[in-house]
């Protein structure tokens, strides 16, 4: 698969269609995997002991799946720049989200990684049980966030959060709200930006989920603007 694809090529199409369905398919494994070990882990650590664990598991699993990606599905991903937050320190890390792929491509790299997810991800069976044990916060309590990742951002998390607050529809950005200058100045913590590129918008606002890729991707992370505490 590595030469160009030529553009309707039959056989290109359906290896295409090939890697959508690997893709997803080895994602749900990894979840499915690792359901039943966060299901008898969160009752069993202590809360702050699991967190850390469940964080670093988090990690590793998106790392291996990000290696399957490259490996079978034609996709190219550039993290060397956000390789460099990994020793940095408490942080805000506010990136664009122009696709379903972000989380696991920033969290891939950040062992202490706690995210702002949607309520209705967190109480799903399938990814909720992991999001619990690692301490991710839902979204839809605006003063528990505040205080949750206060706390976490303290004790050294990294905090992931993505402020346009949906997936990016007018590229490169959407307007921000103000929530991610809330939780810098409550916590006095700086704010990292991250700017996320992919070749192809997939997976994102105006892709559907079995909508197949147009391979090979690409995806490059960089470093954005460092903001100080508001």
């Amino acid at each position: 698969m590595s030469g160009p694809p030529r553009t309707g090529n039959p056989l290109w199409i359906a290896y295409e269609y090939l890697a959508m369905l690997l893709g997803l398919g080895a994602l749900a494994a990894l979840c499915l995997i690792w359901l039943p070990v966060a299901l008898l882990l969160q009752p069993l650590l202590p809360r702050r002991l699991g967190q850390l664990f469940g964080r670093r598991a988090i990690m590793h699993g998106f790392r291996l799946y990000l290696g399957f990606l490259r490996l079978f599905c034609a996709c190219r991903f550039d993290l060397a720049e956000l390789d460099r937050l990994r020793h940095a320190g408490p942080l805000i890390v506010a990136a664009n989200h122009p696709s379903l792929l972000d989380v696991v491509l920033i969290v891939s790299c950040l062992p202490n990684a706690v995210c702002v997810i949607k309520a209705a991800l967190l109480d799903r069976l399938l990814f909720g049980a992991a999001a619990r044990l690692a301490g991710y916060i839902r979204n839809d309590a605006p003063l528990e966030l505040i205080l949750q990742a206060r706390a976490d951002l303290h004790s050294g998390a990294q905090l992931v959060i993505f402020p346009e607050g949906t997936r990016t529809g007018s590229f490169p950005l959407d307007p921000f709200s103000a929530g991610c200058g809330l939780l810098a100045w409550r916590a006095a913590i700086p704010v990292q930006t991250l700017l996320i590129e992919f070749s192809r918008p997939y997976l994102g606002k105006a892709w559907p989920l079995f909508r197949r890729p147009r391979l090979p991707l690409h995806c490059c992370i960089r470093l954005g603007r460092l903001f100080p505490p508001p």
